[in-house]
Formats: C-alpha cells, sequence, structure tokens
C-alpha cells in the first residue's frame, strides 16, 4: 500500500507521521526535512510504518506542509487536454513544456489562510499534481515509465494560487505566483513504490470554493507525462531530492484568456490600453477569490487506494 506520510506540530514538536483512519501514528524517523526524509529510502520509511504503535487523532495535531522550505517549485503551464483548448492552443500540436518557478516562500501548510497582498485584485487558484522529486541530478537524464520509480519519491496536493494582474500586465509568473501562502503543498505526501507509479496516470483531482466545484479533471488527461516532462526540464535544470514539480491545473480557474483574434486586435493598442481593457475584463468575472472565501482540493486514485487528504484556506486580506 502506498505509505502517506504526514509532517506535523504536536506539544511543540515537528515530526513525521503517518496518516490512517483518521490517526497520525508519530513515525521516529532521525530527519527533520524532505529531502532528509527521502534519502532514508522507501523500505526504511515503510519499516517505521510498520513499527507504529502511538496514535493521536488527526484533529489534535496541526499539519504542516510535508514539503520543507530548502525545496525547488517547479512547475508546468498548461499541460491539461482541456486547459489547453480553453486557452487556444491544439495539444496535439505542443511539441514542448511550459516550465517556470515559485519561490519556496511561498510554501505553506495544507490548512490555513492564504494571503491576498491588498494590491492583488485577480487571485486565482489551481489544484495541481505536485511530484516530489527522488534524486539528485547534475546532467541531462533520460525518463522512462521503466526507471520512473528512480527519480519520483511521491505525490501531493498543490496548489497554484497566482495573481494575475500581477503575472499577466507585468509578464512575471514568479512574481505573481510566490508570494507568500501562494504555494500550498499537502497535506500527505504518498510515497510511491515502483509497482504504484501507475497511479500518476489515474488520479481525479477537484477544487471547490465556498462548496461549488470549480475544477475537476483526471491526470490521465495532462499532455505531457511526468517521465517526458522529467527528462525536459533536466535539461534546464538540477533536481535534488524533496524538489517539486506541478504539474499543470485542469480548466476552470478564474482567469479568462481572450480569443487569438482579440489578441492580434489588442497588440495594435497603446500598451497602457490594452492592459486596462484586460483588467476591466477580467475584473467582471465572479470566478476570482474574494476575501472569506473556503478554497478546497482533493486528489484522489478512482480506485480508492491513494488519498492526498484535503487542503482548506480561507483566502484573507494581507496587511497594507
Amino acid at each position: 500500500m502506498p505509505l502517506a506520510i504526514v509532517r506535523f506540530r504536536h506539544n511543540n514538536q515537528i515530526r513525521w507521521g503517518l496518516s490512517a483512519d483518521n490517526l497520525i501514528h508519530p513515525l521516529p524517523l532521525p530527519c527533520t526535512t524532505t529531502a532528509g526524509l527521502i534519502a532514508l529510502g522507501y523500505q526504511a520509511v515503510a519499516d517505521a510504518c510498520n513499527n507504529a504503535s502511538e496514535a493521536l487523532a488527526d484533529n489534535s495535531v496541526e499539519l504542516l506542509s510535508p514539503i520543507t522550505g530548502d525545496a525547488k517549485v517547479l512547475c508546468q503551464g498548461a499541460n491539461y487536454r482541456q486547459h489547453m483548448l480553453d486557452s487556444g492552443v491544439d495539444p496535439d500540436a505542443k511539441a514542448f513544456n511550459m516550465f517556470f518557478t515559485k519561490s519556496s516562500a511561498s510554501i505553506t501548510a495544507p490548512s490555513g489562510e492564504i494571503i491576498r497582498p491588498p494590491h492583488v485584485q485577480l487571485l486565482d487558484y489551481e489544484v495541481e499534481l505536485t511530484l516530489v522529486l527522488a534524486r539528485e541530478t547534475r546532467q541531462s537524464v533520460q525518463v522512462t515509465t521503466d526507471n520512473l520509480h528512480e527519480y519520483i519519491a511521491g505525490i501531493c496536493i498543490g496548489n497554484d494560487v497566482s495573481a494575475r494582474d500581477v503575472q499577466i500586465p507585468q509578464m512575471q509568473f514568479h512574481k505573481g505566483k510566490s508570494y507568500r501562502t501562494f504555494c500550498p503543498l499537502g497535506p500527505v505526501l504518498c510515497l510511491l513504490n515502483r509497482q504504484e507509479m501507475k497511479y500518476l496516470n489515474d488520479l481525479q483531482l477537484t477544487l471547490s470554493v465556498n462548496g461549488k466545484v470549480r475544477q475537476h479533471d483526471n491526470s490521465g488527461n495532462m499532455v505531457f507525462r511526468p517521465a517526458e516532462t522529467l527528462t525536459e526540464y533536466s535539461q534546464i535544470t538540477d533536481f535534488n531530492p524533496g524538489d517539486v514539480i506541478m504539474t499543470g491545473t485542469p480548466s476552470g480557474c478564474a482567469l479568462a484568456l481572450p480569443s487569438a483574434f482579440l489578441v492580434r486586435l489588442a497588440a495594435l493598442l497603446p500598451e497602457q490600453k490594452k492592459w486596462e481593457l484586460f483588467m476591466k475584463k477580467q475584473r467582471a468575472r465572479p470566478q476570482y477569490l474574494q476575501d472569506g472565501d473556503l478554497v478546497e482540493a482533493v486528489i484522489r486514485s478512482t480506485d480508492g487506494v491513494i488519498d492526498l487528504g484535503r487542503q482548506q484556506h480561507r483566502v484573507v486580506r494581507g496587511a497594507a
């Protein structure tokens, strides 16, 4: 069975634990970082889980991000077929990934608050299957379905929270996606063995706002699968254990991109006027997150074997 690992605070101590049946079983693991956990190896963590005896009610602990702040946050953009189609892109003609990064300072707990900077008006959500990397690389690698387990240690839920009025008019992906609390991860870091890698292609992703589903899709609809993504990404960056790759979001986020015709038309306008029209159109969309909204995200396999838990966050306005 996949290992549902959590990182939690209890009695002012931060520990690793096994999540099972609404209980947290603390694990005697000699590590404080995600990289350290992965370095122990799947079997060592599995042995610790098999010997766990103490149990805590999951509502008696504070769940933390299972990805510690030393990790790089690597990202794919527009990686689901319908999301590409909604963006005016033919997924069958797409020959390469769109890559960007988020700051590790944006990593936050799987529950609590998403803090909207006061200057941000267009706050968006993006539920994403997040790969947790297993090994160090210092050169390009060729990843296949046969060796995928050597490069991926496990998976968790990610939410690529985005300030669209920074990301797009300023052409600042990293800035618009990296404000503090803009990268909720967890609660569960699900460690996978070789045979369980098949689940990467059959996971249901769902995000709701105030109880209404906004995004729902299956990871089988990704255009670029993990093996080819790792191969391409390794050409431009080094991987370390504990780094994460957020694999793109399904359709249904708040951002509405203009048609190709309108893009060509807008190119003829003065820069300031073009972005005034963009902001006016986007502000009219009620899908953007508002202060007080409750954002929830879940990822589960269709057969129920894998359950990455539930993220729950309240949107709050940050201090000026």
